[in-house]
């Protein structure tokens, strides 16, 4: 079988990039046959088509691009096989999505947000995104490149860390966590928090309330350390191995790479007991999975033309759908100083996480499984 990897191409430091990159890496690296492409060059998809003939294209993306990653393929005689996030909801392409044969979700959550929003799910499977295990991997803090990075951030030997990190750590459940960490002060002082961000307009926006949301709070703010630098994937390994706790709680997320590599790192993660961390996280031995204590609830959305509809115009929902979670900031407190003051169950935590981020993400891993589900689904050789 022939595989055509339609995503951005060449990879760029963002999920989907990066979901598409370690997909085509997996499948040469169990010699199978495969190809990069740009997913949106149609000038390059052609001649992909027609020269390299794949037996199928699949597409890394979200139903917004349906345009490119399905009906494109399509009028060549390729068949596509989407791989899609989910970001909230499913607007538009029900038609074409359903006559697929196939179609792959990177979560259950996600295919659940499709069968919400009307698909049937009778041609949707989960696969979920590989990471790079030899990449992320346990780094000692007395490694100097370790050591070296702390000390620049402002973490002092013997001190906790705890990292969150996303294009804005707001989404990622940064408030959540600075409201954990007013009840974790009262009990244990001795830790620093570090947001990592992607510069950007939105997390420009989200500082302010979260400045307002420390002053509020009564949180020293020498403890808490914002990163505004964009950086290479080859870097984010020493970031989190700066930390003792990967803690992200997202308001909103379909996979969860970061989560995925702070547990291959060998870090316990503390995220939200909902969406995709349900299948990425196993509460109590690789992590902890905190309640979700309110949910945002939307009865209407704006939907535009690039989302394949006519015109600019606004959706009703016959009921109100979920489009973020907050979770429970109490349960967050109560895992943080588990594993601030149990150092041998934060050590055993971390090392079932980096075993379970093996067996589970890897992305050759991934990548076999997905050729062996594309050949059995299809009926293909």
């Amino acid at each position: 079988m022939k595989s055509l990897v339609l995503y951005e191409h060449p990879p760029q430091p963002d999920g989907l990039s990066l979901q598409g990159h370690y997909l085509y890496k997996g499948l040469l690296e169990n010699n199978f046959e495969a190809m990069p492409c740009n997913g949106r060059s149609e000038f390059q998809k052609e001649w992909a088509y027609k020269s390299f003939k794949p037996d199928v294209a699949i597409g890394v993306g979200f139903w917004g691009n349906v345009p490119h990653l399905v009906d494109h393929p399509k009028k060549f005689g390729v068949t596509p096989v989407p791989w899609f996030v989910a970001d909230g909801w499913v607007a538009n392409y029900h038609e074409e999505l359903e006559s697929l044969p196939l179609m792959l979700a990177t979560s259950h959550w996600v295919k659940e947000t499709y069968m919400r929003d009307g698909l049937s799910g009778k041609n949707i499977e989960v696969i979920p995104i590989g990471i790079d295990t030899e990449l992320f991997k346990p780094i000692p803090k007395t490694n100097p490149l370790v050591s070296g990075l702390r000390e620049m951030i402002g973490v002092k030997p013997g001190e906790k860390m705890i990292l969150t990190a996303g294009g804005d750590t707001t989404s990622k459940g940064f408030q959540e966590v600075l409201k954990a960490l007013a009840i974790v002060d009262k009990e244990f002082k001795n830790w620093k928090y570090v947001g990592k961000t992607w510069p950007s307009p939105s997390a420009s926006d989200h500082r302010r309330f979260e400045l307002g949301l420390i002053e509020e709070l009564g949180l020293d703010r020498e403890k808490i350390i914002f990163l505004d630098h964009g950086c290479s994937s080859e870097f984010m390994p020493y970031l989190i191995n700066c930390a003792d706790i990967y803690a992200a709680p997202s308001r909103l997320e379909g996979f969860g790479m970061i989560q995925v590599e702070a547990q291959a790192c060998g870090k316990p993660v503390i995220a939200t007991n909902a969406m995709a961390f349900r299948d990425t996280i196993v509460h109590n031995k690789t992590g902890f999975l905190a309640s979700v204590a309110s949910e945002v609830k939307l009865s209407e959305e704006w939907a535009y033309s690039w989302m394949g509809f006519p015109k600019k115009m606004i959706v009703q929902f016959p009921e109100p759908k979920t489009f973020a979670y907050r979770a429970n900031h109490e349960e967050i407190a109560k895992y943080i100083l588990k594993l601030f003051t149990e150092e041998k169950f934060c050590e055993k935590i971390g090392e079932n996480a980096r075993k379970w981020a093996i067996e589970k993400f890897a992305y050759k891993t991934v990548a076999k499984n997905m050729h062996g589900l594309i050949q059995k689904k299809l009926g293909l050789e």
